[in-house]
């Protein structure tokens, strides 16, 4: 098993072999700002910087996985070559980062993390929140969703990590699919990809949403060697997310 998490210095000595974090694979470039959501997490952790992707709920909170902690966070918004200037790409600092009381390190189940920005972004046509769904929604396997990520797009290869956002189509698949390994939670996970098609999210995507419907309704979380990926199921933890947004709301 693999976070999808990305390293920008060397990191074969953190992760098991035979295992993944997070690319769009199979996928293309993003059209320009058509998914305003979408947030760049510059992570630093130490001496070592990564990054992650994450999803705007509410003016002050993004949504991301639990294993992109680090000592400090800043957030882009609004943006989409994560490496040009871009006038209406916004940076704010985070807070307080809050991962899930229940957040399993070794298995990454309640892989998930809300973080609470020191301002409030700017609502516009570059910066938008995602609508998160109920929380007894459940997508019907063959659904077919979106994810995006500025993660590698090819496999095993660092130096292909994206600079435009991308994005691929994956399907929901059947529990059973993804239930082979001992860490997989049907509560609390969700399987998607094409292995067929070898279309995933993996290395740099942690923490981007699963879009079905106009809805966040998967994380981008873990995986192994090829598609489907792992991605932390949304609904199951609508209660703790809104609680939380509400008891740290100014």
């Amino acid at each position: 098993m693999q976070v999808h998490f990305l390293f920008l210095l060397p990191m074969a000595f953190l992760l098991p072999p035979g295992t993944w974090a997070g690319e769009i694979i199979g996928g293309k470039e993003a059209q320009p700002h058509s998914r305003p959501y979408m947030a760049y997490l510059d992570i630093q952790d130490g001496e070592e910087d990564n990054f992650c992707g994450g999803f705007l709920v509410a003016k002050n909170f993004v949504l991301t996985a639990a294993h992109c902690q680090g000592d400090k966070i800043t957030v882009s918004l609004g943006a989409h070559n994560i490496r040009k200037w871009e006038w209406n790409k916004r940076k704010i600092r985070v807070r307080r980062q809050i991962p899930h009381p229940e957040y399993n390190t070794n298995t990454l189940n309640n892989d998930i993390m809300l973080l609470q920005l020191e301002k409030s972004a700017k609502l516009n046509k570059f910066v938008k929140t995602i609508p998160l769904p109920e929380a007894d929604e459940r997508v019907k396997p063959r659904t077919v969703c979106s994810v995006a990520g500025w993660g590698r797009t090819i496999a095993n290869d660092n130096s292909s990590a994206a600079n435009a956002l991308r994005e691929v189509d994956v399907e929901v698949l059947e529990d059973d699919e993804c239930s082979d390994d001992d860490d997989y939670d049907r509560a609390t996970m969700l399987c998607a990809g094409h292995p067929e098609k070898c279309r995933d999210s993996a290395k740099g995507d942690s923490g981007s949403p699963l879009v079905c419907g106009g809805k966040a309704q998967g994380i981008v979380s873990w995986g192994n060697d090829t598609p489907p990926g792992v991605y932390t199921r949304v609904p199951a933890f609508i209660g703790w997310i809104n609680n939380t947004m509400r008891l740290l709301q100014p």
